[in-house]
């Protein structure tokens, strides 16, 4: 039952994060140019290729023209300060949309139609038709009548990674996670060393840093003011370093105590996504043109970016826990213990069961002291009269002592027959 809730769980949390877009428009697009081609050529098949070769002349001029309308602006006032002086045709131009794509397109087409000859020269009306197509895209373009749909600027920002929430994840990883995630296991070592007398338990699991991120961005200072089953413990040791001119900048870590249902108490290391807290005052101004409706996507972005980018990093990995949380929980006032014990249940289930499993027993070894040392001498008698816990993690032995060569095979044939 409990792995089923987790599935629930986790096929929920799949369901909430958009996926990136498909080829699927461009296929729908294909499909619809082959249905009108293939009518058009069933219509009328002699004047095929020059009905074509004019519709991509009408599609092209109206682009080109809008950005020779552009290209003044950009030269005149934005040359030196937005381009810094950069060549006129290999970076101006190209910015106000005169790239060489549009402009072979537009060669290419009216090359097919000069060939193919046009559709309409028994009436003599094409060149008015190329005139008025033009100039009527670029005055519906400079009106803001023609822009691009919201699915399209999406498309194109997640596609070249400039959406607030990229910048907030790529600035929360370098900035933060790659610098204090690879000191946490030896700041959690030395926190449960230091506080062996509290009956503070850690499992190999635990010890790692939850990361929250709620789906609303609303984020309280204090976890204990959220949720009564949560309780902070302590802070484990300063991390200092010089950063960005200051010296010894300290980064931190806060302990809490989670209680289950049973009353137990679980000790982890949890905090929020700061930068969630940016994302919702921006949301708070109105300045800014960052609504709520965006908030929420762009918290959804950031945690499938930051996702992303924890799983290729080796400085981080096995050292993080990210936990989406739906904004829906006003109804369970324990909605963020039990998000978070479920997380840390799921992890302590995926460790391996070393020994018998019938007679191994896990102790807490800040309930029930150290251990025998790997030094000492073994335990005399039967292993299952005396069974004895795990008192510390597996680790791998490496002999220091140099390699020896192996020894030649000794003939002895002779002494085998002759004691025959």
């Amino acid at each position: 039952m409990r792995l089923d809730g987790q599935m629930q769980s986790q096929q929920q949390q799949d369901a909430l994060l958009p996926r990136p877009r498909g080829a699927l428009p461009r296929v729908c697009a294909t499909l619809l140019v082959a249905g009108a081609t293939g009518g058009l050529r069933f219509l009328s098949p002699q004047e095929l290729l020059g009905w074509v070769a004019l519709v991509t002349l009408m599609l092209t001029l109206g682009p080109l023209l809008h950005g020779l309308c552009l290209l003044p602006e950009e030269v005149l006032h934005h040359r030196h300060t937005r381009y810094r002086g950069r060549g006129l045709l290999g970076h101006v131009a190209p910015a106000c949309g005169l790239c060489s794509g549009t402009l072979r397109a537009a060669g290419l087409a009216a090359l097919l139609l000069y060939l193919a000859g046009d559709p309409l020269a028994k009436h003599g009306d094409t060149w008015k038709l190329l005139v008025l197509t033009a100039v009527f895209y670029t005055l519906l373009k400079s009106l803001v009548v023609l822009v691009p749909s919201e699915v399209e600027v999406s498309d194109l920002c997640e596609a070249r990674k400039t959406n607030v929430a990229h910048g907030l994840a790529w600035s929360f990883y370098l900035g933060y996670l790659k610098l204090v995630l690879p000191h946490l296991d030896g700041s959690i070592e030395w926190f449960r060393s230091s506080h062996l007398t509290n009956g503070a338990c850690w499992s190999h699991r635990s010890r790692r840093l939850f990361i929250l991120v709620p789906l609303d961005a609303s984020i309280s200072h204090k976890l204990e003011d959220e949720d009564d089953n949560i309780r902070f413990y302590g802070n484990l040791p300063n991390h200092e370093m010089d950063r960005a001119g200051v010296r010894g900048r300290v980064y931190k870590h806060s302990v809490y105590t989670v209680l289950d249902q049973n009353g137990k108490g679980h000790e982890c290391v949890v905090e929020y996504a700061t930068p969630l807290l940016t994302l919702y005052r921006m949301s708070q101004e109105s300045s800014s043109g960052f609504g709520e409706a965006e908030r929420r996507q762009q918290v959804l972005l950031f945690y499938r970016t930051l996702q992303d980018i924890l799983e290729l990093s080796l400085e981080c990995r096995n050292r993080y826990t990210l936990i989406l949380l739906n904004d829906d929980r006003t109804d369970d006032p324990h909605f963020l213990s039990n998000a978070i014990l479920r997380h840390l249940q799921q992890q302590e289930k995926e460790e391996f069961c070393l020994g018998p499993p019938a007679h191994q027993q896990t102790v807490c070894p800040a309930r029930c002291g150290v251990g025998r040392p790997p030094g000492a001498p073994p335990v005399r008698g039967n292993w299952h009269n005396n069974p004895e816990p795990m008192s510390r993690e597996p680790t791998l032995m490496i002999s220091l002592e140099k390699p020896q060569p192996l020894k030649q095979p000794v003939e002895n044939t002779d002494d085998y027959y002759g004691g025959k």
